[in-house]
């Protein structure tokens, strides 16, 4: 009989691994689990002026794909319960899908992704280990109302896309479906309630991404 071990990792070893996951989702094109929700769909020719918006719109969610990488890649690595760094990583793999989806579209659309996405992955990085450390119901409590946000942005964005751009449009409205199934998700599994200055903090760093990523 062949005897298998499974190898413990340590938490230097794991912070390695995260380090190196966290270059590859910065500098390496993902690749998605599951089918681009717009692959069957005609995409019309759009005029300049449409087009400028949809690729600046698609950028601001391709940046925060990448911040959403970040945070539940922070948040794995800190979690304490197996239960909940489990739920990161599944969580992670779906945002995972996420970025693909919006850098497929930028290329089609000839737009680039934010030039400043470094930034955006190690700062959110840093956020998210903050929130793993205070304990795994706060970690899921910021993780709840993370997505709570996401899905009030992905709304915005899918009243300010230009009606001809069906394509965006249908992964934007996959994107908010599994948003808001991760918010779910995360207060089933017994999320705390986040303090309103902490929520405010959150909104002002989110604008702070969306409105630069828009334009750089």
């Amino acid at each position: 009989m062949i005897q298998t071990s499974l190898r413990h990792y340590s938490f230097l070893d794991r912070c390695l691994m995260q380090f190196d996951q966290g270059l590859r989702t910065v500098a390496s094109k993902a690749i998605p689990t599951r089918p681009n929700p717009a692959q069957h769909t005609q995409q019309p020719v759009l005029k300049k002026d449409a087009r400028q918006l949809s690729i600046a719109l698609m950028r601001v969610n391709h940046a925060g794909e990448i911040s959403a990488q970040a945070l539940y890649h922070a948040q794995a690595l800190t979690a304490h319960a197996p239960k909940v760094r489990d739920a990161m990583r599944q969580a992670g793999l779906e945002e995972n899908d996420h970025l693909a989806w919006c850098e497929q579209r930028l290329q089609a659309l000839n737009g680039h992704t934010s030039y400043l996405n470094p930034c955006w992955y190690w700062g959110s990085f840093a956020i998210g280990v903050c929130a793993g450390l205070a304990g795994d119901q706060w970690s899921l409590g910021f993780l709840a109302e993370t997505e709570r946000q996401v899905v009030n942005h992905l709304d915005q964005h899918l009243t300010q896309l230009p009606t001809q751009d069906i394509a965006s449009r249908q992964i934007l409205q996959k994107m908010r479906e599994d948003e808001a199934h991760h918010a779910t998700t995360a207060l089933t599994a017994g999320a705390k309630e986040l303090p309103y200055f902490i929520k405010i903090v959150m909104r002002c760093f989110s604008h702070i991404m969306t409105k630069t990523a828009y334009w750089v």
